[in-house]
């Protein structure tokens, strides 16, 4: 019964979350067998770390700087989605080595100190570390069968939609992403200075959008010459 309510409560909490969201963009980069692996062993270190450490990251990295390394790295691959690449095939083929351990990273630094994460907490805080290793295989099975379904649902839609509106939606998901956790982080950095963290902001995404533009133009002069 423990399992059942710890494994419904994870697969609730990330229906529609922002991890699963980021796996449908990343199936435009990386192959289904390393997102499968990169997720699972990002999964699993996340909910050890939160089942036995209770938070223990939080108490050495601050969570601004979490939320703006996060930021940062959803902006970064907004841009990689604008990227001209000389061959696609070749780049999807041998795009880095070690591409699990790319997903692994980003997975990571999204889901560090989300929801789920603090549900594991709970139910670590609540039922003991003899129930330590029963939680953690409930919170992360929960955790991977949600995220496999919009890994799922990505590579639908990439077998549906042209290859240049895919990597539009990835664009659009990682920007949303990015361009939402840069005014948190910047908020928790500069708490009493508005003005600051507004000019901050401002400046953040209009370097985002000139790039965003630059390589957009690129990629149609790549193409149309």
């Amino acid at each position: 019964m423990l399992f059942l309510k710890i494994f419904l409560a994870v697969f609730i909490a990330e229906m529609g979350d922002k991890t699963q969201l980021m796996l449908v963009a990343l199936t435009n980069r990386y192959k289904v067998r390393d997102i499968v692996v990169g997720t699972f062993f990002a999964i699993l270190v996340l909910n050890i770390i939160a089942v036995l450490a209770g938070g223990l990251v939080g108490k050495f990295i601050p969570l601004y700087m979490i939320k703006l390394i996060a930021s940062l790295a959803f902006l970064y691959f907004a841009l990689s989605c604008l990227r001209v690449d000389s061959d696609d095939s070749d780049a999807r083929t041998n795009s880095i080595a070690f591409a699990p351990l790319a997903v692994f990273c980003t997975f990571f630094i999204a889901e560090l100190g989300d929801k789920t994460q603090l549900i594991a907490i709970t139910f670590g805080a609540n039922e003991g570390l003899e129930n330590a290793l029963y939680i953690i295989l409930s919170s992360s099975l929960g955790l991977f069968a949600a995220d496999i379904i919009g890994m799922m649902v990505g590579y639908l839609l990439s077998s549906r939609l042209p290859e240049d509106y895919l990597k539009l939606l990835s664009y659009i998901i990682f920007s949303i992403f990015g361009l939402r956790n840069l005014p948190i982080a910047l908020d928790m950095m500069f708490v009493d200075n508005e003005s600051l963290e507004l000019a901050l902001f401002i400046c953040f995404a209009s370097i985002f959008s000139l790039l965003s533009v630059h390589l957009f133009l690129s990629n149609r002069k790549e193409k149309s010459s």
